[in-house]
């Protein structure tokens, strides 16, 4: 079965269709061993009605002249020149000139030189015959191709195409068609192992137990194929070489060529010609710069098939003496692990003693790789089940939703506690369910002794202010965080996280100015480490809500990696999520999209759908904002498929969907998308200036459609919270909306004021799209008010500005405004059958579908001037109707 190919099928069949009319082609499929290149070879054949000739390149026939071409040709012989037997070639596979021939060659990196030269001649000396000749060459280390063979596979094709792994919901399409469901987390350790190639998971799905899949996290092996071209290159080696290979094949924590050097056995002068020896076959890598170089297998397989063949007790003797031999107690302790065989209780002691301080320090990852470790070689049940609920919630902190949930089946069974409740209760949060995070962190709180268990009690607290921070209850989320630091002390994990958060409440609250004084001092405090990457992201966010983007993204990229800061990956989610948005308020919106492309592997390999729709959120606006109607879709529908339980997720969900709605026009589907917020139950969520801009937005759409006293409704408290706390952009935006009233009221005077604080408040801030935004409004409105020479100056700058930006949508705008003002217009250029500026406008909008009212209240005109205006375009075109007059308009209409 063919899975994750669909393009490249596409492409190959396409080509072979072309050959009627572009004639002859020959193209190179390349890919890894095992990435389906035979599967793809096969499919294309089987979809060709005309004649296809296969043949099979072989290394043992590789120094036969020939020898693939008898495949294709059959009996007698073909002539010894090239360019004859191209010609008898053709004459044998062509019989029918009218009907496309497929010449497909299999593994044509062990074909004889010959016969490529051939089919290269055959498809240059013969351009116009209608034969497409596809050879597939597999690449990758310890492919030895000769180098004439490499030379003519180098320069031969027309073509190529090149075969990637799959991704992870190709390979589950591909155990799923095997007839093995596996759970996300076993996709993934398969992924891993595997790297993705097909064949090698089905290797491994055809000849392990189905019984294997019901672990958590099996062993894998290398499949049969990949063991045996293991065992074949590894007995050609000499015994340094080999062991240098096996030394390699041991560890995997640390892969620097020095430490796998004395792990071998191998003096500085003799570790080079083992190293050559080594790398020659493929089975290892040699990597990093000169001085520090490291030695690594050629992938995961590799290194479970040199393990297989050291034995269990190889593989354990090499694991004792590398502990003795790392510098790091970590993976000192890890092989410790891997070479004991049943339970250890001082080896758990010391791997859960030395979690704890890698918890301490924030790298969630490591320790709860250590809190697993130590749950299965600790014997007292108790005390194994508390370490592994740690090692779950260890997991979460990091970020690892999918190896956390790989356990949970096996944290259910356990007594219930106040720790596996709140446990629980995070990983909820994460998996975007907020009902069963309540219940279970309620439960948890329940559970607790305060006074007993402060520390279990201050974590607790700890998963509140996150569950606080997603349901937008910026009281609950300072009240737990307080309770937090005082159970734990200030400088406790739990406190500091806490803390982290915490001022994104105060600010909730209205208290930005306090926010700002807590963030610098817990700033002071936590400088390094991956706890400080959670601190910079509160530091961020609240900095890029305060309109000072610099400052704030400089942050947030910071608290963006987790690699060297051992830090988590729902935190890296949350910082990119807030770094696209304020890339796109300063007009980066390139660098935007980058940011949440980013992000989107990380939200599929973590399982954490919390940021999944602020993410979403900016990709829709960009792509909005730039005329690009499908990917806003495409962007709006994957912030849609996320749960829709907290607030974090919903707000920035409605908000895409109103961005998009308000790019066509649709200033009902923005009052529909926003109305929600209006609700009591979103009135803490969404009352905060800054946090989500949804009021001006909103307030814009109902004077649109002439309900002025709605808008101002929403209008007012947000001003009156904007401009108490002084928040610029936020007043920039309820400004522009106020004008937009005003004018709609009949009040210009009003409307002037109202633009000219809009433009006054981010006169100094880098926010290029707000300052268009009302730059475009002002003109409009002044348009309407029938200032056209004023409007038309503004109209342009605001066009140059969203020229500068890429916002096609906006531009678009623009230019209908002022062509419908008509300052540059002449009125004796045109004809009497010509439409005017305005009705050149009118027609643009109606031909679109928009209705004479939505028509009116973006051009600022009333529904009967517009009727007027249509009237006169249907005489002067000659058309009777709407759909006539799109017609006549073009499908770019």
């Amino acid at each position: 079965m063919l899975v994750g190919r669909d393009a490249e099928l596409a492409d190959l069949v396409q080509r072979l269709h072309r050959v009627r009319e572009d004639g002859a082609s020959l193209v190179l499929l390349s890919g890894p061993r095992g990435a389906g290149r035979s599967t793809l070879l096969a499919t294309v054949a089987g979809r060709h009605d005309g004649p296809v000739r296969r043949a099979v390149g072989a290394r043992w026939e590789a120094h036969r002249p020939g020898a693939v071409l008898a495949q294709l040709a059959g009996a007698p012989e073909l002539p010894p020149d090239a360019v004859l037997a191209a010609g008898e070639l053709l004459a044998r596979v062509a019989t029918d000139p009218d009907d496309p021939v497929l010449l497909v060659v299999d593994d044509a990196h062990h074909a004889d030189p010959h016969s490529l030269q051939v089919l290269s001649t055959l498809v240059r000396h013969h351009p116009t015959c209608r034969v497409l000749v596809l050879l597939s060459a597999a690449t990758g280390r310890g492919e030895d191709v000769p180098a004439d063979v490499a030379a003519l596979l180098a320069s031969a094709p027309d073509a190529r195409l090149s075969l990637a792994p799959l991704d992870r919901d190709g390979l589950a399409t591909l155990a799923s068609a095997r007839g093995v469901a596996l759970a996300p987390w076993l996709v993934d350790r398969l992924h891993r192992h595997t790297g993705g190639l097909p064949g090698a998971v089905v290797s491994l799905l055809e000849e392990l137990p189905r019984s294997t899949w019901n672990h958590a996290d099996p062993v894998l092996p290398a499949p049969q194929v990949v063991a045996a071209a293991t065992r074949e290159r590894l007995t050609g080696l000499d015994p340094a070489a080999r062991r240098l290979v096996e030394a390699a094949a041991v560890l995997a924590g640390d892969h620097a060529l020095a430490l796998a050097g004395r792990l071998a056995d191998l003096t500085d002068t003799g570790v080079w010609p083992a190293v050559e020896a080594a790398t020659r076959t493929g089975l290892v890598e040699l990597t990093g710069p000169p001085g520090a170089h490291d030695l690594v297998p050629a992938d995961a397989m590799v290194a479970a098939a040199v393990r297989a063949e050291l034995g269990e007790v190889g593989t354990a003797a090499l694991h004792t003496r590398a502990a003795a031999l790392v510098d790091d107690p970590v993976e000192a302790l890890r092989h410790r692990v891997a070479a004991t065989a049943g339970p250890d209780p001082q080896l758990a002691d010391e791997l859960a003693e030395v979690a704890e301080g890698r918890a301490a320090a924030g790298a969630w990852g490591e320790a709860a790789g250590l809190l697993t470790a130590a749950s299965r070689l600790t014997e007292d049940r108790l005390l194994r089940e508390a370490r592994l609920t740690r090692a779950v919630d260890a997991l979460v902190g990091a970020g690892e939703g999918r190896s956390a949930m790989s356990l949970i089946p096996e944290v259910e069974s356990l007594r219930e506690t106040p720790l596996r409740n709140a446990v629980l209760g995070y990983l909820a949060i994460l998996r975007g369910r907020a009902t069963d995070a309540e219940g279970r962190l309620r439960r948890a709180w329940d559970l607790v002794n305060v006074e007993r268990d402060p520390a279990v009690a201050a974590l607790i607290s700890t998963r509140h202010v996150l569950h606080a921070l997603s349901r937008c209850r910026w009281g609950e989320l300072v009240a737990w965080a307080d309770r937090a630091v005082e159970l734990a002390g200030p400088d406790d994990p739990a406190a500091v996280e806490a803390t982290a958060i915490r001022g994104l409440g105060l600010v909730g609250c209205g208290r930005p100015d306090e926010a700002l004084r807590a963030y610098a001092d817990v700033s002071a405090r936590v400088r390094h480490g991956a706890q400080a990457q959670r601190v910079r992201l509160g530091s961020g966010w609240l900095h890029v809500f305060a309109d000072e983007l610099d400052e704030g993204r400089s942050e947030l990229e910071s608290a963006v990696p987790t690699d060297h800061l051992g830090g988590s990956a729902r935190i890296s989610l949350w910082a990119r999520a807030w770094l696209a948005r304020a890339q796109l308020l300063a007009g980066e919106w390139d660098q935007a999209l980058r940011t949440v492309v980013g992000a989107r592997d990380l939200l599929d390999t973590s399982g954490i759908v919390l940021a999944r729709p602020l993410l979403d959120w900016t990709a829709v606006q960009v792509h909005a904002l730039r005329g690009d109607l499908a990917a806003a879709r495409a962007a709006l529908q994957d912030a849609e498929s996320a749960p829709q339980d907290y607030e974090v997720m919903v707000v920035p969900t409605l908000l895409a969907r109103a961005a998009l709605a308000e790019a066509q026009l649709d200033h009902e589907g923005v009052v529909r998308a926003l109305t929600p917020l209006r609700t009591p139950s979103m009135a803490e969520a969404v009352a905060e200036p800054g946090y989500w801009p949804w009021a001006d937005l909103l307030a814009t759409s109902l004077v649109a459609l002439g309900r002025a006293d709605d808008a101002d409704a929403v209008l007012r408290p947000h001003e009156e919270r904007a401009l108490a706390q002084g928040h610029r952009s936020t007043r920039c935006r309820l400004a522009r909306a106020r004008a937009r009233l005003h004018a709609a009221n009949g009040d210009l005077a009003a409307a002037r004021a109202s633009f000219e604080a809009s433009l006054e408040a981010v006169e100094e801030l880098p926010l290029r799209l707000e300052r268009a935004g009302t730059t475009y409004a002002y003109g409009q409105v002044l348009r309407r008010a029938g200032k056209r020479r004023e409007a038309d100056t503004l109209l342009t700058a605001a066009r140059d500005e969203y020229v500068g930006l890429g916002a096609e949508t906006y531009v678009a705008r623009c230019d209908r405004e002022l062509k419908a003002g008509g300052v540059h217009a002449s009125r004796g250029d045109r004809g009497p059958e010509e439409l005017t500026p305005q009705e050149e406008a009118v027609t643009e909008l109606v031909a679109r579908g928009l209705s004479n009212r939505e028509v009116a209240a973006e051009l600022y005109l009333s529904t009967k001037t517009v009727q007027y205006h249509l009237t006169r375009v249907y005489a002067k075109l000659g058309v009777r109707s709407r759909t006539e007059l799109a017609a006549s308009r073009g499908p770019t209409s």
